[in-house]
């Protein structure tokens, strides 16, 4: 049980100590980015792809969302746009379907097609709200830690209905992404905690959970589609509802 000091002063005693804030990652976390980025992919390639059944959109999807990620590392790193990295992601799930998206006016329709569709189906997991809603009676702080630039990610959020998530660090912040620990600290000094006693929440294990424990914040992972890791011995989750009893 909560001490009654420990909850006015915004402070939740759980299994992992005390806690006094909360960080979170947003895609895949907060908002379903999967979910809107296939949608717009099948919106925008049917003309390419005529009579795909839904077997070929799944794997159309999986292509772009989960096997071209080497594209957004190297986004990441400096060495592709953020729609270059879009782009080559597109072309490589075509590709596997033997369409050729061709350089020039085809590449630049289908990519501002897509561009201009994908933020319109960015939304928050039904999980979402729920959580917010009782940290704010708690007295929680809390706010988000991505890898991705604060404006993109701060209009992203808005969009999604999650304007009350108002501290946001991105990688344009200090100039560095996660697992470095500079960027979830920057996190921690906006909230007005300290690390040992904030929660990160994300859905990447290697760079949420693992990175955010390597900085000195209490990690979780939150493992919505119940992947095997074997060697995982840090704190997981399926749900952000399991988190509910902790704050509650």
């Amino acid at each position: 049980m909560t001490a009654p000091s420990e909850a006015r002063s915004g402070a939740q005693r759980t299994p992992f100590g005390v806690v006094r804030g909360i960080l979170f990652d947003i895609d895949d976390t907060l908002v379903d980015l999967e979910y809107s980025m296939t949608t717009a992919l099948r919106e925008v390639s049917e003309h390419l792809l005529p009579g795909l059944d839904q077997a070929g959109w799944e794997r159309f999807g999986r292509i772009f969302t989960h096997e071209t990620t080497h594209y957004y590392d190297r986004y990441l790193a400096g060495e592709l746009t953020f729609n270059e990295q879009r782009l080559l992601r597109g072309r490589a799930a075509l590709g596997h379907f033997g369409v050729e998206l061709a350089d020039g006016d085809e590449s630049h329709r289908w990519l501002a097609a897509y561009v201009e569709k994908q933020p319109s189906y960015v939304k928050p997991f039904p999980d979402v709200s729920p959580l917010l809603d009782v940290l704010d009676a708690a007295g929680i702080p809390y706010g988000a830690v991505s890898n991705n630039v604060h404006d993109y990610q701060r209009a992203k959020l808005d969009g999604a209905g999650l304007e009350r998530v108002k501290h946001l660090v991105g990688t344009d912040t200090l100039g560095v992404a996660k697992p470095d620990p500079a960027i979830y600290l920057e996190g921690v000094r906006l909230l007005g905690t300290v690390p040992a006693e904030t929660m990160y929440v994300g859905d990447n294990r290697l760079l949420d959970a693992e990175g955010s424990t390597a900085a000195g914040l209490v990690g979780v992972w939150l493992n919505r589609n119940a992947e095997t890791a074997a060697h995982f011995g840090g704190t997981a989750v399926t749900t952000l509802a399991d988190l509910l009893p902790l704050f509650a």
